[in-house]
């Protein structure tokens, strides 16, 4: 500011050099530069010598504008409404968890789904019609035929182990469910809590690419399924330890050898659950992906996710069986 009104002063000394022509022939100076310094020198409270060139008076005030209490407090209330407005949230992002009940397995709709499950899966190969062979003349001859019986004690037996090791798995994942919202973060816990279902069905309304959307429902469904893959392998390595030191119990004089081949056995069985799986968890989320796309999302990603939750751990025991040689 002072260099400016030095170069003013020095222009009011020598007054050819202000003149209308030379300012607009010369380009030294405009009178908005000028005007706009003026008020600057002005404002500063700095003497400004070439005050007369303006023709303009300045006034000093001390005292700032007066405006109204109801002004003032209007303007207080529209301030107070634009921070508190639901626009002005950028980055924040809700992680809505829902827990089930810890014993849903017990409840009368997923127990009666999983008992008939059950009971079809081991009474239904009964019903299947059986080959009859010719008989022999001297058979035909006999008057009565012993009556083949089935038994349906031992298909009962199997479907009640079938719902104990269902419930067992279901009740599990409810404890590793709550296990993983006290002791991992809030983003993580909504990530392997999410409702895939549902989350395929808000993907498929932003309108992604088809690959883009497949890798993406996979990935949920990875995520989501990972905690009833979870809970199934241990079910399973819980049962073969239990049956592990069940038979060391009940065989308390067996040489080394024979524990040596059980201890074998059982790290066999535990690598063949965690193959299965794995083998499980990773078609049923490529599955989830296939049936997302080429169907509906929901229901397609529900679909092939069972799908491949069935068919990906016979796939491997079979190439594991054929290439390997190794039995699961």
């Amino acid at each position: 500011m002072a260099g400016i009104a030095i170069v003013l002063d020095l222009l009011r000394k020598k007054p050819s050099l202000y003149t209308g022509q030379s300012l607009h022939s010369y380009g030294l100076l405009s009178a908005t530069a000028a005007a706009s310094a003026a008020a600057a020198a002005v404002s500063a409270g700095t003497p400004f010598a070439s005050r007369a060139l303006f023709g303009i008076s300045v006034a000093h005030c001390d005292a700032g504008a007066a405006f109204s209490e109801d002004y003032i407090s209007s303007i207080r209330r529209a301030t107070a409404n634009i921070f508190q407005h639901d626009s002005l949230k950028y980055g924040v992002k809700e992680y809505k968890i829902v827990l089930k009940p810890l014993f849903s397995a017990f409840e009368l709709r997923a127990f009666a789904m999983t008992s008939l499950r059950s009971f079809l899966m081991f009474y239904l190969p009964l019903l299947e019609p059986h080959s009859t062979t010719e008989e022999d003349d001297d058979e035909f001859l006999q008057d009565t035929r012993e009556e083949s019986h089935v038994d349906l004690v031992i298909p009962f037996k199997k479907s009640m182990k079938q719902i104990i090791r269902e419930t067992t798995v279901v009740t599990t994942r409810r404890v590793l469910e709550r296990i993983v919202v006290h002791y991992v973060s809030q983003r993580m816990a909504w990530k392997l809590l999410k409702d895939v279902p549902k989350s395929a069905v808000r993907k498929s309304e932003r309108r992604m690419p088809t690959l883009v959307y497949f890798f993406s429902v996979s990935r949920t469904t990875f995520r989501g399924h990972f905690l009833g893959v979870a809970a199934s392998w241990l079910v399973q390595v819980g049962i073969e330890i239990y049956r592990y030191f069940g038979a060391t119990i009940e065989e308390e004089n067996d040489d080394d050898l024979d524990k040596a081949e059980r201890v074998k056995a059982l790290g066999k069985k535990v690598a063949g659950a965690t193959v299965r799986c794995s083998a499980s968890l990773v078609f049923a989320s490529i599955g989830a992906g296939i049936g997302a796309t080429l169907l509906r999302p929901s229901a397609g990603q529900w679909i092939g996710c069972a799908v491949g939750d069935l068919a990906g751990p016979i796939i491997v025991s079979v190439c594991l069986e054929k290439v390997l040689h190794v039995d699961l």
